[in-house]
């Protein structure tokens, strides 16, 4: 190959790997974007125009001044108290195995929003400068989420699929080199759930469910696993973000619920943890 063919190839080569990119990142992006929480002026939100923003990120994240008690990376908003919720547990149920703890983690930040107690547009750090607020203020109309159970969760969750409690009913144990689960030769508390998966990631156990073909690698699609501080042994619970993905809306049909991690077809989403 000569000089001038071997730069006509190279760029090219640019060319197409510069257009994948961004083919890549559009995708990506359109998950969120004009989807129900997308609260800017370009969204589906209940919000609507009123955010006065066309941006989608700023309403959960900041890159700045962000809440720094919540697990959720650069957390916009303040987060809810843990005490106002009534717990699943309360209904006294007698399959109910798993230890349950205070309303947390990630569930907590999802509820910022859908227990109706804080308007959706409430942020610490409003877009551009000088609009950091420390107990957080409304970028526009401050309306609160309506529709009562579903987007309205309230702070009774007794009616709502348990949240912040052990998966499997506690005692996970790996025993196996790939780090899978083994409910043969390991510890466990309830054999009606299916395998877990364990790695560690930053000194952090990371667990999760695989919602697809086994192969032991953590995507988006998996049902994710949580550990939480109050738990000395790091066990893995069950937590909105379990089951739903925020930043994914592209499940959403007539019959099909937006945000979850998979397809729910043929209840998918609950056989990828409950062994039926």
């Amino acid at each position: 190959m000569n000089a001038p063919t071997k730069k006509i190839s190279l760029l090219t080569l640019t060319a197409m790997v510069g257009a994948v990119t961004v083919i890549s990142i559009g995708v990506a992006f359109a998950g969120i974007q004009g989807s129900k929480h997308d609260l800017g002026t370009g969204g589906a939100s209940q919000l609507g125009a009123t955010g006065g923003t066309a941006e989608v990120c700023v309403f959960c994240h900041t890159p700045h001044g962000s809440d720094a008690s919540a697990s959720v990376p650069l957390w916009n908003k303040k987060l809810p108290s843990a005490a106002s919720y009534t717990r699943y547990s309360s209904l006294n149920t007698s399959t109910l195995d798993g230890a349950e703890t205070d309303v947390g983690s990630v569930s907590l930040a999802c509820l910022s929003c859908h227990d109706g107690s804080q308007a959706m547009d409430s942020v610490i750090n409003a877009p551009g400068s000088g609009g950091y607020n420390a107990a957080g203020s409304n970028m526009g109309a401050g309306s609160k989420m309506t529709g009562t159970p579903i987007p309205n969760l309230g702070t009774d969750l007794s009616n709502d699929h348990p949240i912040s409690i052990q998966y499997a009913g506690g005692g996970l144990i790996v025993t196996q080199a790939d780090g899978a689960y083994n409910k043969t030769t390991g510890s466990f508390g309830d054999p009606d759930f299916n395998p877990v998966h364990k790695k560690t990631i930053n000194s952090q156990p990371q667990w999760w469910v695989e919602s697809g073909t086994p192969d032991g690698i953590r995507q988006k699609t998996e049902m994710m696993l949580y550990t939480r501080g109050a738990d000395a042994s790091r066990q893995p619970y069950v937590e909105c973000g379990s089951c739903h993905d925020p930043h994914n809306a592209s499940t959403a049909s007539a019959t099909q619920v937006a945000f979850l991690r998979t397809s729910n077809a043929g209840s998918a989403v609950c056989l990828a943890c409950h062994s039926k």
